[in-house]
């Protein structure tokens, strides 16, 4: 049995056009958020080798997170902490107001934090 390789383009061209449609609407999506590391660095006026010094790893690695898609929290949040920005998450349901998240990606207890900020004891409910 013989097996013969297809390309990216043969696979996509198979589809049906809904879903080849689909594809490449996703696609874009996810190049415009790796773009964005980078546009929001240079919007800030700085290079990679600066914004490296800030966080205290390699240039490499500001290059990395440049392109990589799926970063940590913690990792996100120090790269925009670096640059002087905060970074929230947001939860938006249907029928519902936004949600922010706290905590994610920090390396501290949620429950401390508030509790530092003076926002009282921690009742031991979990939602």
């Amino acid at each position: 049995m013989t097996t013969m390789a297809r390309s990216l383009q043969d696979k996509l061209s198979a589809l049906d056009p809904e879903r080849r449609a689909h594809i490449e609407a996703e696609a874009d999506r996810l190049h415009g958020e790796l773009l964005t590391l980078r546009e929001l660095r240079k919007a800030k006026e700085l290079t990679q080798v600066q914004l490296a010094e800030m966080l205290g790893v390699q240039q490499a690695t500001v290059a990395k997170y440049e392109r990589q898609g799926d970063l940590l929290l913690s990792t996100l949040r120090s790269y925009v902490g670096a640059m002087g920005g905060t970074l929230k998450l947001t939860v938006e349901f249907p029928g519902r107001e936004p949600v922010t998240l706290e905590g994610l990606g920090d390396t501290e207890d949620p429950v401390r934090r508030r509790r530092a900020a003076g926002g009282g004891p921690d009742n031991g409910a979990r939602n």
